[in-house]
């Protein structure tokens, strides 16, 4: 994707601004100007969807409502983008490059759209994989008759990872907090805690049992002056000098030891003005952490063998000799698998695998 100067500051300010937010509408309240003007497009709305058991959904629409969206429940076995998404997830697919000029004006989407106003004259829309069984389906709008072109595309989809993040973000603080307060009664349990850090070493907040974890994963010679440990300061220092795009496979900090995994998720947090305060969500992980139930669902025997050797920290080498396989094969499955189940990385899976076998 080549953006000029401005489009690349328009760019940034938009990453900004759906990063100002814990509040997932309130995030994408402040995105959808600088979205919309990027991206060429006069509307757009968020679908999240938890197919786990039965499909439930809800659709977040910023700016002006859109009354089809309404009334999405008796139209979704007619909604002709719904299948194509699923089935090519992180994609970005356009109305244009699955229907006619001609087939598109038949169906109900759009001829139910023209009698309630606004108009879908163009849709284009990306399925974003959540976690397991939970998605969101990112559409962006069209009021007149344009296609939306090649490039239009390539911007909404150098979004999507951040959208996917956001969406995350929201969702982990959304379980824990009530206002702006962290309910320090999830994180009693002796295997997790959190801090609240702001950049670059002062600490403002933390759970009863994080002073615990910190002397548990670290010794004296491993804090820094302030207290923060070095490798978690060294983290946060890094991540906050990374431009978004970046920042989207370091947040989570894993370390491995005879006892299980230790694990950090970073998570900034929105401030109106001055520096932007930093959640660490601390959780230890035992070595023989099971593959969720949810996961398994997702994924082939293959990938479900494989995911269950990442769960033990083997490396793509160690698979592949222990299944017979090549190493291409072994990081072709590790890279599918990812995708199946929305995770970024490896310290991702193991903190998402955890999360679900025991919610943190």
């Amino acid at each position: 994707m080549k953006l000029n100067a401005d489009k690349l500051m328009l760019r940034e300010t938009a990453l900004a601004a759906l990063n100002s937010s814990l509040s997932l509408p309130q995030a994408l309240e402040a995105v959808r100007p600088h979205l919309l003007e990027l991206a060429q497009a006069d509307a757009m709305a968020l679908c999240l969807m938890d197919v786990t058991h039965s499909l439930h959904f809800k659709w977040l629409v910023p700016g002006h409502r859109i009354p089809i969206l309404e009334e999405y429940a008796g139209l979704i076995d007619h909604d002709f983008l719904r299948a194509p998404i699923f089935a090519r997830p992180q994609t970005v697919i356009r109305s244009s490059e699955l229907l006619s000029r001609k087939e598109y004006e038949r169906t109900l989407i759009y001829q139910r759209s023209r009698e309630l106003e606004p108009r879908f004259e163009h849709i284009m829309a990306v399925l974003l994989p959540i976690r397991p069984g939970s998605f969101g389906a990112f559409a962006l709008y069209r009021h007149r008759p344009r296609a939306y072109s090649s490039q239009n595309a390539a911007v909404l989809a150098s979004f999507t990872a951040h959208l996917m993040n956001s969406i995350r973000n929201c969702g982990h603080v959304q379980d824990i907090t009530i206002g702006t307060n962290l309910l320090e009664e999830l994180y009693r349990r002796p295997d997790t805690a959190f801090l609240v850090v702001e950049p670059p070493h002062h600490e403002v907040l933390r759970s009863p049992h994080a002073a615990v974890l910190l002397e548990r994963w670290f010794t004296p010679s491993d804090l820094h002056s302030s207290g923060l440990p070095l490798p978690l300061k060294e983290r946060l220092d890094a991540l906050v000098d990374m431009a978004p795009d970046a920042r989207l496979d370091k947040n989570v900090w894993v370390s491995l030891h005879a006892d299980g995994y230790r694990t950090v998720r970073f998570i900034e947090l929105p401030a109106p003005d001055g520096p932007r305060k930093w959640a660490l969500l601390m959780h230890e992980i035992p070595i023989s952490i099971p593959l969720p139930a949810e996961m398994k669902r997702k994924l082939t025997p293959r990938e479900v063998t494989i995911a269950t050797c990442l769960l033990r920290n083997w490396t793509n080498e160690q698979i592949a000799i222990e299944l017979d396989l090549s190493f291409l094969t072994v990081k072709t499955h590790v890279r599918n698998l990812l995708a199946k189940l929305g995770i970024d990385s490896r310290a991702d899976l193991l903190y998402q695998a955890a999360r679900l076998n025991k919610p943190v």
